[in-house]
């Protein structure tokens, strides 16, 4: 235990390390806000779909040279959002398969082009990255790091913002749309945040990971709390943790970042879950 506070207190004297560990958090925070309504609505492989346009994004950057990608892949990963919704709605293509199109088709076209027009001498280093995360979370610019921050407050903004809308939209349409508010226009507000928080978690746990990165919070949350106040609140709490100390145990022991976030996450929800069974009992 000592060694690790010892090796940890010389990695924090570095600033690449204080870089990751505030975009982390920023990150962890944002994921988490809208985590729970996406359980609560059973849309909750939107991330996932999403996750997986941002890499077909990443992709098409690459092959035409854009060295600051990050405005081309958050607009694509918007309008991906918006149309994913409004397929959706259409009775012809359901919710999950409007997903599942979108997302297997955006990963397959991506990797397809990274292949015919790669440029660089190590395709499979960089996929894994993009898709899990890898080490880009340690190689972050102050530049990167303030858009990121940018970026995080406008999304904690909106959702604070509009948290009463986001409320009735979540637990009751019909309800939300007979009392004079457009579930609609919040639906498309939804989407679009999670486009953000998606990009924004492309450099944290990677496009195949995302998905837990806004779900286990919100489920460990929801094993001991009932209310949609108290669930949101448990579950930024634990998002921040768990990736703090994902990233933190990730830079000693030389892990993947993102998969030791995930990890953590897992660990936090059985534990929860436990509680959980307890406080029932």
């Amino acid at each position: 235990m000592t060694d690790f506070i010892s090796t940890l207190s010389q990695y924090l004297s570095y600033p690449f390390v204080w870089y990751a560990v505030v975009v982390g958090a920023l990150i962890a925070l944002c994921s988490s806000l809208l985590g729970v309504t996406l359980v609560l609505k059973r849309f909750s492989f939107i991330g996932d779909g999403l996750s997986h346009v941002a890499f077909g994004a990443i992709a098409i950057a690459s092959v035409i040279n854009l060295t600051n990608n990050i405005f081309f892949v958050l607009a694509i990963t918007v309008i991906c959002a918006i149309l994913l919704l409004r397929t959706g709605q259409n009775t012809n293509i359901k919710g999950d398969a409007s997903i599942a199109m979108i997302s297997v088709g955006a990963l397959a076209v991506g990797y397809l082009l990274m292949n015919i027009f790669s440029t660089s001498s190590n395709l499979s280093g960089d996929v894994c990255s993009t898709l899990f995360g890898s080490t880009s979370i340690l190689t972050l610019t102050s530049t990167e790091v303030t858009v990121c921050a940018v970026l995080s407050i406008i999304v904690v903004a909106v959702f604070i913002l509009f948290y009463n809308k986001i409320f009735v939209v979540t637990f009751d349409e019909s309800f939300a749309d007979a009392v004079g508010t457009r579930s609609r226009l919040y639906n498309l507000l939804i989407a679009v945040i999670i486009a953000f928080i998606i990009v924004l978690a492309m450099n944290l746990v990677g496009s195949l990971l995302i998905s837990a990165l806004v779900i286990f919070p919100a489920l460990s949350a929801m094993r001991v709390f009932k209310s949609f106040k108290a669930v949101t609140v448990c579950s930024a709490f634990i998002s921040v943790v768990c990736a703090l100390l994902g990233i933190l145990v990730s830079i000693v022991f030389a892990t993947p970042v993102g998969s030791t976030i995930v990890a953590v996450d897992i660990f936090v929800f059985f534990v929860f879950f436990i509680v959980g069974k307890f406080k029932k009992a």
